[in-house]
């Protein structure tokens, strides 16, 4: 049985998080968070003060209470009190606490607390030693059963010399006994301790109500927290389409400068940053336009210069030729001494160059004055070949080879044709090594003629320029005879033609230069 196994990349691309695209998307995003994180600080800062306004408010109100209560209760007490005694006054305080729900204790001089109702929570360690230490009163939150409580403890003292016994008054300083989480005493009363009856009432309740108020401020925080953030979408949208309608007005603008349309000016108002990337943006607009006109006023120059020069130099160089055609007669009789005869061979071949560079040119320039003519005409590729091949002497050259195994129908200008398979072939016997073959193709809707030569081929790094107007691989080599610009105008023709040149190295070794030309059946009309 085959199992199939989903590649891990494919996996992971599957569940990778992907960051929200777009900036419109980041930017309500990030004011949404910015919102939530706000919300979420005032909502803890307030549930903070405020829970902590309630317990204060308990405790306050709950330490008052008991110094009412023994106020009352301990003058009727006989010290030293039995545990009965005990027991009663914390049952009265009991009954006294109403519907606060009092849970009393009672202990003398340090004894254990006695309780008059079963269900009183046991008396804290740290709340009976601090109210022993600082001889005060002093409370403590604790938990008892899953529920919060607040446990106080109150020492009663003499208040005459009588023995009568009171709560006293005063308020001292906080006392922390450091009881774990959520656990805090501190005193309320001050009293001398050398004035202390060693009575000391303890009192516990729950603190359910002071809860259920905490968690309706929870409650009313989390119901809050949607419709502030829905609100905070509105200004949000808001906030992220005033940034993104500039930066949508940058974009169509650098499109427009990308299409050619350097005139492209955007509207700038405002003093933001964004309305600075305008101006700057209108700045490079305008170099952009004042560089491309004075680059193109050059370009035009340099083509106008370019032609007029070569048309200037064809009358004096017909002359010249004539002359030394002359001299290349007298050269070949004899008539003229060894000397003479090599400089006049010598100057026929310059000549001859000159005369071709400047034909060159002439090319060049109406190709790009976009004035160059194309007559296309349907003919077989092959015919060209084997003209191209007689009319420059290679018909019968052992250096060159015909492959033409199939006809090769075409509508091209034969002329323009001609050159690129001249250029290409003297190419290929000047810079190669021989045999250079000459192949046609048909390649469904395209025919493909490819010149291959059986030397080193071209360097890697040249292949790219190889088409560039007077460009040389190897800047140290010798002067050839050729201008320069043959490839540039194969490639050129090729282009007039509907086609295109390419160049490569084969495998084997050489160079390989491919004319590729659209069929007879898919060519455009006589131009």
């Amino acid at each position: 049985m085959r199992r199939f196994r989903l590649p891990l990349r494919s996996a992971a691309s599957v569940f990778r998080p992907h960051a929200p695209r777009g900036l419109r998307v980041r930017l309500v995003v990030a004011f949404l968070l910015a919102a939530a994180f706000g919300a979420l600080l005032t909502a803890g800062l307030t549930f903070h003060r405020a829970r902590a306004a309630i317990l204060d408010r308990a405790e306050e109100t709950a330490v008052a209470d008991l110094r009412t209560q023994l106020d009352s209760l301990a003058p009727d007490l006989t010290l030293p009190p039995t545990a009965e005694d005990l027991r009663g006054l914390t049952r009265q305080i009991d009954q006294a606490g109403g519907a606060r729900a009092w849970h009393a204790s009672a202990s003398y001089r340090g004894g254990e607390p006695v309780a008059a109702s079963p269900g009183t929570p046991p008396v804290p360690d740290e709340l009976r030693r601090a109210v022993q230490d600082s001889g005060r009163a002093v409370h403590q939150r604790t938990e008892h059963d899953g529920r919060p409580w607040l446990a106080l403890g109150m020492p009663v003292a003499y208040t005459d010399d009588s023995g009568d016994t009171g709560t006293g008054t005063g308020t001292g300083t906080g006392t922390d006994t450091g009881t774990g989480a959520d656990e805090d005493t501190h005193a309320d009363t001050d009293a001398d301790a050398g004035s202390l009856s060693g009575l000391t009432v303890y009192a516990a309740f729950p603190l359910d109500d002071d809860r259920a108020d905490i968690d309706a401020l929870v409650t009313a925080a989390e119901a809050g927290a949607v419709p502030a953030l829905a609100l905070a979408l509105v200004p949000a949208l808001f906030a992220a389409r005033s940034v993104l309608r500039p930066v949508r007005r940058l974009r169509h603008g650098a499109e427009r400068i990308a299409a050619g349309e350097l005139d492209t000016r955007l509207d700038a108002s405002g003093r933001d940053e964004l309305a600075d990337l305008t101006r700057s943006f209108n700045t490079m607009a305008e170099t952009l336009e004042r560089d491309a006109a004075e680059l193109r006023r050059l370009e035009a120059g340099a083509r106008r210069f370019a032609a007029d020069v070569a048309h200037e130099l064809r009358t004096p160089l017909a002359a010249m030729a004539a002359v030394t055609e002359v001299l290349d007669e007298d050269a070949a009789s004899g008539v003229l001494p060894a000397d003479t005869e090599d400089a006049v061979r010598l100057i026929s071949e310059e000549v001859r160059a000159l005369a071709r560079t400047v034909e060159d040119l002439m090319e060049v320039s109406r190709f790009d004055a976009k004035a160059a003519p194309v007559h296309r005409e349907d003919v077989d590729l092959r015919t060209l070949v084997t003209k191209t091949l007689q009319l420059r002497g290679w018909a019968h050259d052992e250096r060159v080879r015909a492959d033409l195994p199939e006809p090769a129908p075409v509508r091209v200008d034969p002329r323009r044709i001609d050159v690129v398979l001249g250029n290409l072939v003297a190419n290929a016997l000047h810079h190669g090594r021989p045999p250079v073959t000459v192949a046609v193709r048909v390649r469904g809707d395209r025919v493909e003629v490819t010149v291959t030569d059986r030397g080193p081929g071209i360097p890697d790094d040249a292949l790219a320029y190889v088409f560039d107007r007077f460009y040389k691989a190897d800047a140290a080599r010798p002067r050839s005879g050729g201008s320069g610009l043959g490839l540039a105008i194969a490639r050129e023709n090729a282009a007039l033609n509907d086609g295109s040149l390419t160049a490569a190295n084969h495998p084997d070794g050489g160079a390989v230069f491919t004319l590729t030309l659209p069929s007879a059946a898919s060519s455009p009309g006589t131009t």
